[in-house]
């Protein structure tokens, strides 16, 4: 077995057509066999993102919970824009240590709101790079930011062990630009907060790309962060070769990509399958060639 990344599996969501109508009509019947489901395809965590819900957060988030932990022991990731439905989250969750928030951004509100629950929690934290302005620039800005959240919950009591920096992954159809310097900043984590871990929802940088080719996109880049050292992911569980490259059963396809990263290229001529996806994949996610929905064709 080769590299392993811990999967945060991220299906049960608002927005999902199956999750999406049980979590609004409170049936915890589907959203309890996805569980069920993304526990059998090796996820570690289940993220259950329940989105702003401006509405009914307090009472929607708590549900969720009770929900899922009635029927599997996997921990959970909670997802949600509204800080109030956070807190409401982690005040019924039993397994509160294990459990992840996701997530405290570097904008002051939710700094203020989410650190405190997070210390009492005694729960992990995803250190979202995203500040006053937004979106960071590049690798330096990311490293600014983390810098600041990370002293922010040092002082609150939470060790660098439990806190997984997310450097943003960004859609591959605004440009590989954000995409490298992402990278660039998981390389500086190391010495910025040792110890700590590392996410990326994957999907973003597939965001907007015609659905049979998102996949491609999701896998390569997995295996380009892992390069960093990423130690979590949050993954579409369904996706069984994205699933087999977290659990370290692609080491080959893992060894290729990362020797292109380090300029050494194979010829493509000697590749076929799987194998050459993640070449071409990658000249595109790096900015070699010019990226189009097309890129696998050529």
């Amino acid at each position: 077995m080769g590299q392993v990344v811990l999967a945060i599996a991220e299906s049960i969501n608002i927005m999902g057509t199956r999750s999406g109508r049980a979590m609004k009509a409170r049936t915890p019947g589907p959203v309890q066999e996805m569980a069920r489901e993304e526990t059998a395809a090796g996820a570690s965590y289940l993220d259950l993102n329940i989105g702003p819900a401006r509405k009914d957060g307090t009472e929607l988030m708590p549900w969720i919970v009770e929900t899922m932990e009635a029927a599997i022991d996997t921990p959970l990731c909670l997802d949600t824009t509204n800080t109030d439905a956070m807190t409401a989250g982690f005040k019924t969750i039993k397994n509160k240590e294990a459990a992840i928030m996701n997530s405290i951004s570097a904008q002051p509100e939710r700094m203020e709101k989410l650190i405190p629950v997070a210390a009492e929690a005694g729960c992990n934290v995803i250190a979202l790079l995203w500040g006053r302005d937004g979106m960071p620039r590049d690798s330096n800005e990311r490293a600014s930011m983390s810098v600041e959240l990370l002293m922010a919950l040092n002082d609150a009591g939470i060790p660098n062990e439990r806190i997984l920096f997310d450097p943003i992954g960004t859609p591959m159809t605004l440009g590989s630009e954000q995409i490298m310097a992402g990278l660039d900043f998981m390389e500086m984590l190391k010495e910025i907060a040792p110890g700590a871990g590392s996410t990326v929802g994957l999907s973003n940088v597939s965001n907007g790309v015609a659905e049979h080719l998102r996949k491609h996109l999701d896998r390569t880049y997995l295996i380009m962060l892992m390069k960093t050292g990423l130690t979590t992911a949050i993954v579409n569980s369904y996706d069984k070769e994205l699933m087999a490259i977290c659990n370290g059963d692609r080491q080959a396809d893992v060894d290729m990509v990362h020797a292109m990263m380090d300029g050494n290229n194979p010829d493509p001529s000697t590749l076929s399958g799987v194998t050459l996806e993640h070449y071409k994949t990658y000249k595109a996610l790096s900015g070699q060639v010019i990226f189009s929905e097309s890129w696998l064709d050529f």
